[in-house]
């Protein structure tokens, strides 16, 4: 088997040769394991946040330790009853051909769904769309009738976020991506009402502040505190801010780090503004997955995928994500499916 494991840790942006590609004998199941062999692997912005040495909300990854990441494969060896031979299977596999599960922690049976790629089950169907489903659901407690921004929308979680608000009765959703070809993306295919270029707006404020007369009901932010500041003094009257992720802020020092200043709407617009961590909600994993996979089955919920081949580009699509390269979910394919 092969693996992608930290090399050094990284400083600043993420760079290839932070990471090594180790080469491994097979490993094989004991009682009550069983192996899957990978067929795609997920690169994920989070997982910045365990490569620099320090704890966040998971503790800081060993140097010499294989990366973090989500699988989607099928089992090829097994000593457990429950997981034979053949079955397909999404899992936290990390970025490798293959690993050992236990059918504890997050793991599932692929469900059998028509039109659906076995590569969706780490992206809309993975984390990115639990994520979006509970973000806005829970998080962001979505009533009918919200106008909704969000931000990096033209990524799996935002794409779904925003898909799934629309599906759901908002008044009005706004994307934020950056460049014309995301933001044709977002509204001729994805279905948005309107997007925002970041990069070629004038002023971006102003822009977002024109697609929301009535304010913003509902910020689902991915990118960070600069963000969140800009949009505070623009929220409606009890509007809800969800911190999904922080994309703009992983690769910055604490010192760099920009802070919130635009505090009053919290008193005066009785903001609210909450994060998560979607393991939270993992009881309502299946209802969330039975249902995202109809919408993509009958064409509701639309995906984007770039597909990078061989375990060998996993650092380099990794590194994409914080150069703002990637249009929708970075999938690598690893193995045969």
């Amino acid at each position: 088997m092969q693996q992608i494991v930290l090399a050094q840790y990284c400083e600043g942006a993420p760079k290839p040769s932070d990471f090594r590609l180790e080469t491994l004998p097979l490993p094989e199941p004991k009682d009550g394991q069983f192996r899957v062999a990978h067929a795609w692997c997920s690169v994920d912005p989070g997982t910045r946040s365990r490569l620099s040495g320090g704890d966040s909300y998971a503790a800081a990854l060993p140097l010499g330790k294989p990366i973090d990441g989500f699988s989607a494969g099928i089992v090829d060896a097994s000593n457990h009853p429950d997981w034979p031979v053949g079955t397909k299977v999404f899992c936290a596999g990390g970025w490798k051909t293959h690993s050992l599960q236990s059918g504890k922690g997050f793991i599932g049976k692929v469900a059998d769904a028509p039109g659906v790629p076995l590569s969706a089950w780490i992206g809309v169907l993975g984390v990115p769309g639990l994520t979006a489903w509970f973000g806005v659901k829970d998080v962001a407690r979505f009533k009918e009738g919200d106008a909704v921004l969000v931000t990096s929308a033209a990524g799996p979680v935002g794409a779904t976020a925003g898909q799934l608000a629309k599906s759901w009765g908002a008044s009005k959703v706004v994307g934020v991506a950056g460049s014309d070809e995301k933001c044709r993306w977002l509204t001729e295919v994805a279905g948005f009402d309107a997007a925002i270029n970041y990069k070629s707006a004038e002023d971006l404020t102003a822009a977002i502040a024109a697609e929301f007369p009535k304010g913003v009901d509902i910020l689902f932010d991915n990118v960070g505190n600069a963000m969140v500041n800009r949009v505070l003094p623009l929220m409606a009257l009890n509007g809800r801010i969800c911190i999904s992720g922080q994309v703009a802020d992983y690769n910055l020092t604490p010192e760099e780090t920009p802070g919130i200043v635009n505090t009053k709407p919290f008193i005066t617009h009785r903001v609210n503004m909450q994060g998560l961590v979607v393991f939270d909600f993992a009881r309502g994993f299946p209802e969330a997955l039975g249902s995202m996979a109809k919408m993509i089955a009958g064409g509701s919920l639309k995906l984007q995928e770039e597909r990078f081949e061989g375990i060998a580009a996993m650092p380099e699509a990794f590194c994409g994500l914080f150069r703002g390269e990637n249009t929708g979910r970075r999938v690598v394919k690893v193995g045969a499916e």
